[in-house]
């Protein structure tokens, strides 16, 4: 699969002087990728390329197409767009559901979907207990975010999504020009590895918290998620149904929290 998410244009870049200059720039690709299960084509995504494999195991995990590793037989490139997945003997997939899919783009994941109600069935509220975050290790985690974007360090132009545990340690962290793609490919690398439920983690992504980044948490079993950016009130919404706390603004000093408090240990203010 390919792997580097880079490309190079030449373009004429105006300084402050105003002379012209001619140069090379490292821009984020965007490429199609159809993610297929056997001969039967379930979506096609505008996506960044590398960790393609782990794109589609996230999909599936956040679609609720599959809920177990086991029902995944392999997972294997068709070129450098397509993915193929191959499904275990005996795996009994919502296949209907997948019909609703077409072309994504990389601004929205949640494209096509027909029913919120849906999405709420698929997946039970978080459970989790004892589950707390102290201020000091949640203001710690986007600077540990930002020094393990290397993508983003050469174009500016890309998303990322970071697992951490409870004690601010950086378990996962993929980058996409899409979000949703960034978070899918981090759930998917978890749900290759058996780590599922992360019931005990934090997700943070990059920019802003939308209903669909929540929503891929849930599926993942993530009890709190942090943005950067802004949450939609959907997002909001959804967060306080389904027992995630839901953070935004998160640019140390300051944070916002917008759903179940509970899980930040404030006793340091």
């Amino acid at each position: 699969m390919k792997e580097s998410g880079i490309g190079s244009q030449k373009i004429i870049r105006r300084k402050g002087s105003g002379e012209l200059e001619y140069l090379p720039d490292d821009l984020t690709i965007e490429e199609p990728l159809e993610i297929r299960i056997g001969r039967k084509v379930l979506a096609t995504t505008m996506r960044t390329p590398g960790h393609d494999d782990e794109l589609a195991a996230g999909f599936l995990v956040s679609e609720a197409i599959v809920h177990d590793r086991s029902q995944m037989a392999e997972i294997s490139a068709d070129g450098d767009n397509r993915v193929i997945v191959d499904l275990a003997d005996g795996a009994k997939l919502k296949l209907n559901s997948a019909q609703r899919f077409g072309t994504i783009s990389s601004s929205c994941g949640l494209c096509g979907k027909t029913s919120i109600d849906e999405i709420r069935q698929n997946f039970p509220a978080i459970e989790s207990a004892n589950v707390r975050i102290d201020i000091e290790t949640l203001l710690s985690l986007p600077t540990k975010l930002r020094k393990a974007q290397s993508d983003f360090a050469r174009t500016g132009g890309i998303h990322a999504a970071g697992i951490f545990d409870l004690n601010g340690e950086l378990k996962i962290v993929r980058e996409d020009i899409g979000r949703h793609n960034a978070v899918d490919k981090a759930i998917g690398r978890a749900f290759l590895d058996k780590l599922l439920p992360l019931n005990r983690h934090v997700l943070l992504v990059s920019g802003r918290a939308s209903f669909e980044i929540v929503q891929k948490a849930l599926a993942a079993g993530i009890p709190v998620v942090a943005a950067v950016s802004a949450p939609s009130t959907l997002a909001v919404d959804f967060a306080r149904q389904s027992n995630q706390t839901l953070i935004g603004f998160l640019r140390p000093p300051s944070f916002n929290i917008y759903s179940h408090i509970e899980r930040v240990i404030l006793d340091s203010l």
